[in-house]
């Protein structure tokens, strides 16, 4: 139990997670839900980098008489998830303005009510590849 305070980043990263998680299945905000992807993501970084860390090792640079370094495979690795979670981030955020543009909405509920009276007023008519060749000449 004395090396459970120790563990605080973990704690945090647990926290972070679980609170992104809570975000994105309670909330029919589209953006909220974005918000919540990024938390959740930004507490897989803390995470990584928690894991990289070695207890009393230095950085990863040659120097004289130092014999343990914490592994840089993770810093790097989670560099570049930062950079392709800002890629998808904003191209999560560029669909949300698209379905606001297209629906007039952000909330799930609404857009599904709209999606579905769209569904509905379409189910009489036919498209052109259901009408017969016979009916199109």
């Amino acid at each position: 139990m004395s090396n459970l305070p120790g563990l605080y980043n973990y704690w945090i990263a647990v926290c972070l997670m679980m609170a992104g998680f809570y975000i994105v299945i309670s909330h029919g905000n589209l953006v909220k839900k974005l918000v919540g992807l990024a938390l959740f993501q930004t507490s897989v970084f803390i995470f990584y980098i928690s894991l990289g860390k070695v207890a009393d090792g230095d950085a990863p640079i040659v120097t004289p008489g130092v014999t343990l370094y914490s592994n840089p495979l993770p810093h790097v690795l989670i560099l570049t998830a930062i950079v392709v979670g800002v890629a998808t981030t904003a191209v999560g955020l560029a669909l949300v303005v698209r379905i606001y543009e297209a629906y007039g909405s952000v909330e799930e509920d609404e857009i599904q009510v709209l999606d579905g009276a769209d569904d509905d007023a379409n189910e009489g008519t036919t498209s052109l590849e259901e009408t017969p060749e016979a009916d199109r000449q």
